[in-house]
């Protein structure tokens, strides 16, 4: 399928879902301040588009650095629990359990520790994207193919050497998957973060906005197209970054 088709596929699937969505408030006839048909979400971006977007441009840097911060740790970590079986016997059962302790919790204590402003947005994005990387990561590296690794043993590779040559390019595909599970997560994890005491943003618009539901649904819908471009800026990387996948995949017909 063409860019151009696909991009038509999206665009079509968008448009039935508004569809069905402002069909169901005319079923229901829902009153305006419960949810707002799809018109009404357009006024109030027409009312105030300099505001709307100046906060999702805080939103937008906060995940960046979130998902950033996080891919740099994960690595880190799941590369050194990915080849050490006794890193990963020690440490797994602790990253587990923390990523078991609902994220809600740290809301109010991140905003006691670290005051208002964008620091407990970023904090909460890593909290929440963190263990799927890492868990990513961990398991690509661990599912080196046997004849690559008897191969690397045979040329009398070093561990370093087998680790860039083979177990991580390997692992690539698998740390993709972790990646793109990630990235909405720190999406919602900067969400979270804004509605704990954080003075702009598109989370701080949503707990704001108060009986204009309009205003809140047009800052979701920010958080929607935000996290459509960025996941699938994200599939683009990995299709620059693994440009045998294409070939060596068979898509769903």
């Amino acid at each position: 399928m063409t860019r151009f088709g696909a991009l038509a596929l999206a665009g079509l699937g968008g448009a039935v879902s508004i569809g069905v969505w402002w069909l169901a408030i005319v079923v229901f006839d829902v009153e305006d301040y419960t949810a707002p048909a799809p018109p009404q979400v357009v006024q109030a971006f027409g009312r105030m588009p300099g505001y709307l977007f100046d906060n999702t441009g805080i939103t937008l840097l906060a995940t960046v650095q979130g998902f950033g911060i996080t891919v740099v740790l994960g690595l880190v970590i799941g590369a050194a629990l990915g080849t050490s079986r006794t890193l990963e016997r020690a440490f797994m059962p602790s990253l587990v359990a923390l990523n078991a302790v609902p994220k809600m919790a740290f809301g109010p204590l991140l905003l006691v520790w670290l005051g208002v402003g964008r620091e407990p947005s970023v904090v909460m994005a890593v909290l929440l994207c963190f263990f799927p990387i890492v868990l990513a990561v961990v398991t690509g590296l661990s599912r080196t193919p046997a004849d690559l690794a008897e191969l690397a043993r045979s040329l009398a590779a070093g561990r370093w050497q087998t680790f860039v040559t083979i177990r991580l390019p390997s692992a690539l595909p698998q740390i993709f998957v972790g990646l793109k599970l990630g990235l909405p997560l720190a999406v919602i994890g900067v969400l979270l973060g804004e509605l704990f005491g954080a003075g702009s943003g598109l989370g701080y618009i949503i707990t704001t906005a108060g009986s204009d539901t309009a205003l809140s649904f047009a800052a979701i819908a920010l958080v929607a197209a935000m996290s459509i471009a960025l996941y699938y800026l994200l599939v683009a990387v990995e299709l620059l970054t693994l440009p045998w996948i294409r070939e060596t995949t068979s898509p769903a017909g």
